[in-house]
């Protein structure tokens, strides 16, 4: 059992302090969410913020957009030329995502610095890409409404994920401690 130990030393550390930061980071961010009053920003400010974000984007591409607080739950609703195309939850501001994808950096840490930058770079993507995708997924969704599932299930959770992995395989491949040596 120890020899096996020794030899599966570091995949068992990257275990442990993936699993670590994702626990620190997970209830860190439920705590967040529970201090939430939602009073101003509702349901939370990071959700409320992707909604915004969504209908400025929206509207730019001339779309005329708005969001609602929904009636029977804690989310907004996206309005897309007087029509109810979508809603905006919790899970629809890739705070989630994030706290994987930084687990993930920090499990396999470079130099400080270099995980650091990644770490807000990466974040940094991933959130745009993100309020990327809830925009072509309203619009989508406006113009193919018939397409719900496959749209909201299958393709794009597929796009954020694959990005997701793609940070990471750059990272593994080119920035971190154990693909150099």
């Amino acid at each position: 059992m120890k020899a096996l130990l020794i030899k599966y030393k570091s995949v068992i550390r990257f275990i442990i302090t993936f699993l670590g930061v994702y626990a620190v980071l997970t209830m860190g961010y439920n705590v967040y969410l529970n201090m939430s009053d939602g009073s101003k920003y509702y349901p939370d400010y990071l959700t409320h913020l992707v909604a915004e974000q969504t209908t400025l984007v929206l509207n730019s591409l001339n779309y005329e957009a708005e969001i609602l607080p929904h009636p029977n739950e804690p989310s907004l609703k996206i309005i897309i030329n007087k029509k109810y195309v979508a809603r905006v939850i919790e899970g629809c501001n890739a705070i989630s995502v994030i706290i994987l994808f930084l687990s993930f950096i920090i499990a396999f840490a470079g130099k400080l610095k270099t995980t650091l930058f990644f770490g807000l770079a990466g974040s940094i993507i991933i959130y745009a890409f993100n309020l990327i995708r809830i925009v072509i997924l309203s619009v989508g969704l406006y113009h193919y409404p018939w397409r719900r599932e496959i749209l909201h299930n299958v393709i794009f959770p597929m796009l954020i994920y694959g990005t997701v992995f793609l940070l990471w395989m750059i990272w593994v491949n080119r920035f971190s401690k154990k693909s150099n040596g």
